[in-house]
């Protein structure tokens, strides 16, 4: 018996690896000298349309595992499986992107020109499969999740027997006040944490020089994700209720956000201005992630094609995920070369529609091959859909392969 999947998670996910194809895509052009400054400003303003991806899923990953394993579970078949899900593809993955980067190094090959201990550094601090670092930082949750979801049920044991008003009260603190204590958190890491690396010296410099490494650092998403598992039907009335003022709110601050970077910037836009661990840009992320989640339920009945497509994309998001950034090294490999003065907009918007078709194709195929597991994580499984009791948890149903 298990729970049946939540179809706008599924949606979800498959909007948030839009999102990230496209920030990528954006960073392969938006720093090559030959831009021109519309160019440069158009695909800021389309960058800011993309920054809830990542930390979406952060989000999804601690939600589907508060709603599936909040209960009781085994550790050991739990870290095994997260081990050989998640891990091992990373490790395939970042041999892959190593040597794709290395191989055209002729130094390489030369004798005593291989540079193994690049590679072992590839295995805490990702570079050539940049987009990695989320592995190793979902990973760290995944080790102190027995941690959390004790944490969890005994959350639920106080809040449970309380009256449904009540209840939805005490998750609106939670999560409001873990806003506050992550906006705080992320002013400190925005605004000093680079002064204190400096001045520590040491481990603790590292810790800090590598902060956006931690899971610590996208706390608030774990703890949204955790409340969103508690009670699914609340989540869904705070996001569909919401609906005009996170639409307002991430109007203003995507004005906001788009002058700073543009502001702050030189001759080059300066697309780190925006970074994830900035109080402005946690705003905008999740103003737009309740926007977002808020319109997928309102979609529900209607626009059934769109929403099977972001289903199927969603899907197998996790293999396009660990597989796009080569394929926008193999066109960047064709269009670096190239002047593409006035055009690195039609350039970005083109590598983007390849890049997503290629990387969920091979995702795809790959899913349907034996040992697939060990190279883009387990195959889904589609399961029956059931409706959300008054706790906002669905009713069990049996799964089908």
């Amino acid at each position: 018996m298990g729970k049946p999947r939540i179809e706008e998670w599924t949606q979800l996910r498959g909007l948030a690896f839009l999102a990230i194809v496209m920030q990528h895509s954006i960073a392969e052009y938006i720093y090559r000298p030959d831009i021109v400054a519309a160019d440069s400003t158009m695909l800021t303003m389309i960058y800011h349309l993309t920054r809830f991806g990542t930390p979406t899923f952060v989000f999804l990953s601690a939600v589907l595992l508060f709603y599936n394993y909040g209960e009781r579970f085994r550790y050991g078949p739990f870290i095994r499986k997260r081990f050989g899900d998640v891990y091992v593809p990373f490790l395939c993955w970042t041999v892959i992107y190593w040597l794709y980067v290395h191989v055209f190094t002729p130094s390489f090959w030369q004798k005593g020109g291989q540079d193994w201990g690049a590679l072992l550094k590839e295995m805490f601090v990702p570079q050539t499969g940049y987009q990695l670092w989320f592995i190793l930082m979902i990973f760290q949750f995944y080790l102190l999740f027995p941690l959390f979801a004790w944490a969890f049920r005994a959350a639920r044991r106080v809040i449970g027997p309380m009256e449904a008003k009540k209840r939805a009260g005490v998750l609106s603190a939670i999560l409001g006040g873990s806003f506050m204590i992550y906006a705080a958190l992320l002013y400190l890491s925005y605004y000093q944490m680079g002064s204190w690396a400096e001045g520590l010296g040491g481990p603790w410099s590292v810790l800090l020089q590598y902060r956006s490494y931690s899971f610590v650092m996208y706390g608030f998403y774990f703890v949204a994700g955790a409340v969103c598992a508690a009670s699914v039907s609340n989540w869904r009335k705070w996001c569909t209720r919401l609906l005009p003022w996170t639409g307002l709110l991430f109007l203003a601050m995507y004005i906001k956000l788009g002058y700073d970077v543009l502001q702050g910037s030189g001759e080059v836009v300066n697309l780190n201005i925006s970074t994830y661990l900035r109080p402005s840009t946690f705003v905008i992320i999740v103003a737009q992630m309740l926007l977002l989640y808020g319109l997928l339920i309102m979609m529900q009945g209607r626009s059934q094609a769109f929403l099977r497509l972001l289903t199927w994309i969603g899907r197998y998001s996790f293999g396009g995920y660990l597989v796009h950034a080569l394929i926008i090294y193999v066109i960047a490999f064709f269009t670096r070369p190239m002047d593409l003065a006035g055009s690195h907009v039609s350039f970005t918007l083109l590598t983007f529609s390849l890049t997503v078709l290629a990387s969920l194709g091979i995702s795809y195929t790959l899913s349907h091959l034996p040992g697939s597991r060990w190279i883009i994580g387990a195959k889904r499984r589609d399961v029956k859909q059931g409706k959300p009791d008054e706790t906002g948890f669905r009713k069990e149903s049996p799964t089908v392969s």
